[in-house]
């Protein structure tokens, strides 16, 4: 072999280790991920699809669910790494009962985008009339159940709440007559409402319980937590640069517009006028003491979480 062989052969050795290499450096987490297509969930996803966990050394695996009782459960059996958009009242409930999960960082602050709605024709015209009447939630412990519970305690009405799950799957069971309310967001329910098929009755943030406050956190195993906490933090960290790329480039709203399956105008019209950027920041759960109290009274843990369960429970990477 002359020397010029060699050097190829060398060269060609050298490629593979190199791109073995790289290949191994990508660590996949899995997901479960609740409802897909809104704005907020979609942050992994579109980050996965952009190259920016990538650029972390993370490949994503994305499972998505029709709410955060299936978001959480594979977390709490450590079938998945991370569950995403987990209604904050159902993270606290688990970890009370002893379930081996920590909150890595807030997904959603403030309930504006959920909204509960009727047929056009229907003649409820508002939450106090809804009394003996079935109101639509996605899944128990979702931040949808939480809204629902704190509407029938506010306006004293003695409605009965149903899991219904996704968006699409409330809207059937609402159009034809199973579900006198239903719940949705956006883009769900966009084109029925403009078409004036639904007409909305409220939104999340007229329960007062939960206005201004973290409703959906990111959760991770335990196990996944303390045996890989670098990949985990690379997790935030990525997930916060996705935020930023979302509301700064406008080449997010194409790719969140595949993630939806609607065209870029309509992500834009999610975008601006239901989330705000501050309600997508992952490093500030806002209302903690006060959503620690609800909890209780809405009997989604039997005592108040103390000081140090609440420093064990949410442990946000650092910046």
């Amino acid at each position: 072999m002359n020397k010029l062989t060699m050097g190829r052969c060398s060269l060609m050795v050298a490629a593979v280790i190199a791109t073995a290499s790289g290949t191994s450096a990508q660590e996949t987490l899995k997901l479960t991920v609740g409802q897909k297509g809104a704005w907020d969930t979609s942050v992994s996803d579109v980050g996965n699809r952009a190259g920016i966990f990538k650029k972390h050394g993370l490949i994503l695996d994305i499972v998505y669910t029709q709410g955060s009782g299936e978001t959480l459960q594979p977390v709490l059996a450590g079938s998945v790494d991370i569950g995403v958009s987990v209604g904050t009242m159902g993270a606290i409930s688990a970890y009370a009962k002893g379930a081996p999960v920590r909150i890595i960082g807030a997904e959603a602050t403030g309930a504006s985008d959920l909204f509960w709605y009727v047929k056009t024709d229907s003649p409820i015209k508002s939450l106090k009339d809804i009394d003996g009447k079935t109101i639509a939630y996605s899944t128990n412990g979702a931040s949808t159940h939480g809204v629902v519970l704190a509407f029938l305690k506010q306006y004293n009405v003695k409605a009965k709440p149903v899991a219904t799950g996704s968006p699409p799957s409330t809207l059937t069971q609402v159009m034809s007559g199973q579900i006198d309310v239903g719940w949705a967001l956006p883009p769900f329910g966009l084109d029925q409402i403009d078409l004036k098929q639904i007409r909305v009755l409220a939104n999340g943030n007229d329960a007062a319980v939960f206005k201004g406050q973290t409703v959906r956190v990111l959760i991770a195993n335990l196990q996944t937590f303390q045996n890989r906490r670098d990949a985990v933090n690379r997790y935030v960290k990525a997930y916060r640069e996705t935020v930023d790329y979302m509301y700064s480039d406008p080449g997010a709203l194409k790719v969140y517009a595949e993630v939806a399956g609607i065209s870029v105008e309509k992500a834009k019209r999610v975008r601006d006028d239901f989330f705000a950027k501050e309600a997508l920041n992952p490093d500030r759960i806002v209302g903690l003491d006060i959503i620690v109290k609800d909890a209780v009274d809405l009997k989604y843990t039997a005592v108040p979480l103390t000081k140090e369960q609440i420093a064990e429970l949410v442990q946000i990477p650092p910046r």
